[in-house]
């Protein structure tokens, strides 16, 4: 082996091991992890019920109910996980500094979802979702302007 080929095997070796230290250390924190998850859980929900809302004729009253149900259910669930102010992710500065405005997203959101509940529990069409459908997704929207960093493809 050469001088230069020994050099080139122990810079790779050391950029490997950077790469290896840089992935380990970040690592979401257990919180960022648990309602980015919940998150993601939600937005399938929606874009289950949102292609039946836009696509009325595959309207699934079960599968609707279903996810309504999930949606519901769920919602009480994230907020715990926005108490750690070093829990960052992708959560904006304002969860913290304006407690009391994220507190009534938290909720206008569980009652929108409640409310959608409520309404697919009985529902036998799109239409009679897509208004509660609406709110929801007004929900989600309101809270991610102002409390969430926004992604690349949405600024």
């Amino acid at each position: 082996m050469t001088k230069f080929n020994s050099l080139k095997s122990a810079f790779g070796i050391g950029l490997l091991g950077a790469v290896l230290t840089l992935g380990a250390c970040s690592k979401p924190h257990p919180d960022v992890k648990a309602r980015q998850d919940m998150m993601k859980n939600y937005g399938d929900a929606m874009k289950v019920m949102g292609g039946m809302v836009k696509a009325p004729d595959t309207f699934d009253a079960a599968v609707f109910k279903e996810q309504a149900v999930f949606l519901a259910e769920d919602s009480k669930n994230p907020w715990q996980h926005f108490e750690n102010k070093d829990a960052v992710g992708n959560a904006t500065e304002s969860v913290w500094a304006k407690t009391d405005d994220f507190k009534m997203e938290a909720e206008n959101f569980q009652q929108a979802t409640a409310q959608l509940n409520q309404v697919a529990q009985t529902a036998t069409s799109a239409e009679d979702v897509k208004p509660a459908f609406g709110e929801v997704g007004k929900s989600c929207k309101s809270c991610h302007t102002e409390f969430k960093v926004k992604d690349d493809d949405e600024k």
